[in-house]
């Protein structure tokens, strides 16, 4: 589920848009991309980048999901976002046991949180645990939600050896250029 922008629209968004400084709209859809390293407080309090904090008002009116990845980072997903993917996981056979792991990581440490008034958001002992956040951390933009790494392991992971190899693009990609 995404925000569309009607064609008659267009000038007044693009005018918002625009004013903010940023290109995040692609075919009428919020975007969120790029790379930011930023600081837990010690509450475990993340600031939103000013860059995403209108678009996810707009979007969502604050309201996110923060869940567990496979990968020991954190998904942050505006509302509506993360109802589409929990419908669609739900709607699997839970007797197969990769569906029930799958249910079990992503709506088990699903936690709905809101943007304060100074853009910030609480992340739980329980997901910083699980992701090993400190204070350092990276918020990284994808697409339609966000990622949030342990900083050193958002470096390692960037400077692994082979990460974009070719040879290691998964089936559909191949011969993906940029």
């Amino acid at each position: 589920m995404s925000t569309h922008i009607n064609e008659g629209d267009w000038g007044t968004h693009r005018q918002f848009f625009q004013r903010l400084g940023r290109s995040f709209i692609q075919s009428g859809i919020f975007v969120f991309r790029g790379t930011s390293s930023l600081t837990l407080d010690n509450k475990g309090r993340l600031i939103v980048p000013s860059r995403h904090r209108d678009a996810l008002i707009e979007r969502c009116g604050g309201h996110l999901v923060i869940t567990a990845d496979a990968d020991r980072c954190l998904l942050i997903y505006p509302l509506p976002e993360w109802e589409v993917v929990q419908q669609k996981l739900s709607s699997r056979s839970n007797l197969d046991s990769r569906v029930r792991e799958l249910q079990r990581r992503l709506i088990g440490f699903a936690v709905d949180t809101e943007m304060d008034a100074a853009g910030r958001l609480l992340i739980s002992p329980e997901l910083r645990k699980y992701a090993d956040l400190g204070p350092k951390v990276a918020l990284v933009g994808q697409d339609n939600k966000f990622e949030l790494w342990n900083q050193e392991h958002w470096d390692n992971r960037m400077q692994a050896p082979g990460a974009l190899a070719p040879d290691a693009l998964p089936p559909g990609l191949e011969g993906f250029s940029l």
